[in-house]
């Protein structure tokens, strides 16, 4: 039973083993899939069955296109051919290549025995269909070489009970390479909005297919830089959306230049086969039917989070908030205007360094500015009461360091002015009516202090002079 098992696996599809010389060494093996009754054709031995599934070969999993060639045999070197041609050596139209590519990509590796067995019955059903022309035909007489694939015949032995469901594997497969072969088209979008540095945004991956749509549950190697996945790995693989709609990734930027790169396998134009190299009745033999490597890339900018800057104007002595106070923002050189986010001056309506005014609780908030930045904050004109310290060509002035995404608060603090005595001075002889009110300051200057001494000076000598008169007229 061994040997007769032996025998039937050296052919795919029942090859008979009276056409051609049977090599002592040979080393065929089936894989995945089942064995069905066998098409009948000229020499073929009774009792043998179809293998409809994969083949092992050296160690690799591969599907055959010639049937009932010899099956490939892991003594026979294969090399790299041309693109897959049908049996009688026309080329497939290309909608079958592209549907042949397709499934070659998807479903190869598939561990499931319906889906093998349905892969094999799509390929030989496609490579192998009656070629009247090329002398392939159903004809029971047709040798080996020149058998067609009989179709239906293999679909209805697919449906018996002890195939599990590979005839509606059959169904499915080809419904998949129909909606979803390629040729595929790849893209990366990235966010329309600004991008800032550490803060999360959804970049578009698309894997379209022919005449639209998206290609679902379709590995893909992304890659970034100057940007991480929301995890802070800078390359992963990730799988299109099985919903149909395009794959959304987070993105967080850590650099200027954030960029999102994707590589993946799509389906070929036409599959590319492997030939015996020096036997021409063996199967060729596809594996992954020659993928298309597809890549997208996207890129754009990103800048820091902007900052605030908030300013604080208080009275020095009881460190109550001051109102109304006019406030400059500069750069750093205390001239030119600060920067916004968006690298456009923070200017006023005339072009200048914008000005503030300090509120009711004393404070003025710049918000949007760009990170990092040296600005200063510069007095323009002192509040009410607070004048007779303010220096207009030595303002008060306060610098910092706006960081990333932080608020700078800085203080400026005013000397309040003297205050203001009142004397109140009675009028008329016995103090009542009218009152005169005077204000002075209690501060004397040197100047107010020279004059009062001088009027001190001409009193004393007007008093004496008019003493020494008294004295000679009572002499």
């Amino acid at each position: 039973m061994r040997r007769r098992r032996l025998a039937g696996a050296a052919l795919a599809a029942g090859v008979a083993l009276l056409t051609l010389p049977a090599t002592a060494d040979a080393d065929p093996k089936e894989g995945l899939g089942y064995e069905v009754a066998a098409q009948g054709y000229q020499g073929k031995p009774a009792g043998q069955g179809d293998w409809l599934g994969s083949y092992e070969w050296n160690g690799q999993r591969v599907w055959c296109v010639q049937y009932s060639l010899l099956a490939p045999d892991s003594n026979v070197p294969y090399k790299d051919g041309d693109e897959l041609l049908t049996k009688g050596g026309a080329p497939l139209p290309a909608d079958v290549a592209a549907n042949i590519s397709y499934l070659l990509l998807r479903y190869a590796n598939t561990t499931s025995p319906d889906e093998a067995a349905a892969l094999a019955h799509l390929l030989h059903s496609w490579t192998a269909a009656p070629d009247p022309g090329r002398e392939i035909s159903l004809d029971p007489a047709s040798d080996f070489r020149h058998i067609a694939y009989n179709e239906q015949f293999h679909y209805d032995q697919l449906g018996r009970p002890e195939f599990g469901q590979a005839q509606k594997a059959v169904d499915r497969l080809r419904a998949d390479a129909e909606a979803n072969r390629g040729p595929w088209a790849a893209k990366v979008s990235a966010p329309e909005e600004d991008q800032v540095i550490g803060s999360p945004d959804t970049w578009v991956v698309d894997v379209t297919k022919t005449g639209g749509g998206q290609v679902t549950g379709l590995p893909v190697t992304v890659e970034l830089t100057d940007a991480t996945l929301e995890d802070g790995s800078t390359t992963g693989q990730l799988t299109t959306p099985t919903d149909g709609e395009a794959l959304a990734v987070k993105v967080v930027p850590t650099g200027p230049n954030p960029s999102f790169s994707v590589s993946l396998n799509g389906p070929a134009d036409r599959p590319r086969v492997q030939v015996p190299a020096n036997n021409a009745d063996m199967q060729r033999i596809v594996t992954t039917g020659g993928e298309k490597p597809l890549a997208a890339n996207a890129s754009t900018t990103a800048k820091t989070a902007p900052g605030v800057v908030q300013v604080a104007k208080t009275d020095e002595e009881t460190g109550k908030a001051i109102a109304g106070v006019a406030l400059k923002v500069t750069a750093a050189d205390g001239r030119t205007p600060a920067k916004r986010q968006d690298d456009t001056d923070l200017t006023g309506p005339e072009g200048q360094p914008i000005v503030l005014q300090s509120g009711a609780d004393g404070l003025a908030t710049v918000p949007d500015l760009r990170t990092p930045q040296e600005i200063c904050v510069i007095e323009v004109a002192a509040a009410k009461g607070y004048q007779e310290h303010f220096d207009p060509n030595a303002p008060p002035k306060v610098c910092g360091r706006v960081e990333p995404g932080q608020t700078l608060s800085v203080a400026l603090k005013n000397k309040p002015d003297k205050p203001i005595v009142p004397i109140t001075i009675p009028a008329g002889a016995d103090g009542a009516g009218v009152v005169a009110t005077a204000s002075f300051t209690s501060e004397v200057r040197a100047g107010g202090l020279v004059g009062f001494g001088g009027v001190l000076l001409v009193g004393v000598a007007l008093v004496g002079l008019l003493a020494r008169r008294r004295a000679a007229e009572r002499a």
